[in-house]
């Protein structure tokens, strides 16, 4: 198994394995990605090679990944407001939002409702922008935006390239990378592909978090209708920026692989200079007002760090560099720069037991961190 530690990638496979042996979750699919290629993936339970997952938050890389090739470009800047493209946007104390602000997720307004199908017309989608409110001021605190700030990141990329934001993503990213699996807005002659979304397990009550020294998680617009809602064939095609992509393993820790190197043998597609922009932590004094942990956010990715890296989705091995973006039911998407690796776990199953599911995470994570050979 050329590039990888054959001992290694078995304890991989036992330890994701495990909750499908169990039956714990239906199915999983995982990738490694090295030097541009796929070198090793493998299927668990109800899935096919074939098979879609939806990627949910994951998603959130691909989108900030589509606004640096227009940041590259010098057609739109972090910096820049959002009134600048979006003058409807500044009611109700949005004037001073830039663009930083939304993939840090640093804008104010977390909370701010959406429904997926709205995205889909014009003019919902502006009356909802409009209708928002801010919470704070714009970069002085931290507080994750699960889908709000990339509805209007799609938005502005729509403006400011004079192009859909599907079809934007998919000429600029998906066609050159051939990643002909991954779809923004899930086409209905590739619904059949697409893992139907199940809960699995029980939650957690008051008491035994505080048992396990844990928070109760906030309540949030992730609720489990809202995640079963994309098992819907219209909440699939809408193409949500922010969490509604559909793709597979393999496509992913290819995408990820162009992170790391800036796109193909054949193209590149983001230079060295925006990669490295898109990778530095912003406002590194902000902190996730639920586990109190540095929220180490760079343009819409999360970077591993020094410490606590295990809060923000990476595995324990994961070296400081390393980055990504992970995605509601455990899905763990990364690359690291210190390997070269990329790694991508998908699974249709939710785990309704939220530590449990981190657990796994880190798990997971920190087994495939150290799955590249040592020989040389």
């Amino acid at each position: 198994m050329k590039y990888l530690d054959e001992y290694k990638i078995e304890t991989l496979v036992t330890r994701v394995g495990r909750e499908i042996s169990e039956g714990l979750l239906p199915a999983a699919q995982i990738a490694i990605g090295y030097d541009k290629q796929i070198v090793f993936s493998k299927n668990f339970g109800d899935t096919k090679p074939n098979s879609l997952f939806c990627i949910f938050s994951a998603t959130k890389a691909i989108t900030s990944a589509a606004s640096w090739l227009l940041m590259q470009d010098e057609i739109i800047s972090e910096h820049d407001l959002v009134t600048d493209y979006i003058p409807e946007f500044g009611k109700n104390g949005k004037s001073k939002v830039t663009l930083s602000h939304l993939l840090t997720h640093t804008a104010g307004f977390p909370h701010a409702p959406f429904r997926p199908v709205e995205w889909r017309s014009k003019e919902a989608r502006l009356a909802r922008f409009e209708q928002w409110r801010i919470f704070w001021e714009p970069g002085t605190q931290f507080e994750y935006h699960p889908s709000s700030s990339m509805y209007v990141i799609a938005e502005i990329i729509e403006r400011a390239s004079g192009t859909d934001f599907g079809d934007f993503v998919q000429t600029r990213i998906f066609d050159p990378l051939q990643l002909s699996n991954s779809f923004i807005g899930l086409p209905d002659d590739q619904g059949g592909r697409a893992l139907a979304i199940k809960y699995c397990g029980e939650e957690l009550s008051e008491q035994e978090y505080k048992e396990m020294g844990f928070p109760v998680p906030p309540e949030t617009e992730v609720t489990e209708d809202a995640v079963l809602s994309f098992n819907e064939t219209d909440v699939r095609a809408s193409g949500i920026p922010g969490g509604g992509a559909f793709s597979n393993a393999e496509d992913m820790a290819i995408f990820y692989q162009a992170l790391l190197h800036g796109g193909t043998d054949q193209e590149r597609l983001w230079q060295e200079d925006i990669l490295m922009s898109a990778k530095t932590i912003r406002n590194p004094e902000l902190t996730d007002p639920v586990f109190k942990k540095a929220a180490n956010r760079g343009l819409g990715i999360v970077i591993s760090g020094d410490t606590d890296r295990n809060y923000r989705g990476f595995g324990k091995t994961n070296s400081p560099l390393a980055f990504g973006h992970n995605g509601a039911g455990g899905q763990l998407c990364w690359a690291d720069p210190d390997t070269g690796l990329s790694f991508v776990y998908l699974t249709s199953g939710h785990d309704r037991n939220p530590i449990r599911q981190g657990r796994r995470g880190v798990s997971i994570s920190s087994l495939a961190a150290e799955c590249k050979s040592r020989k040389r």
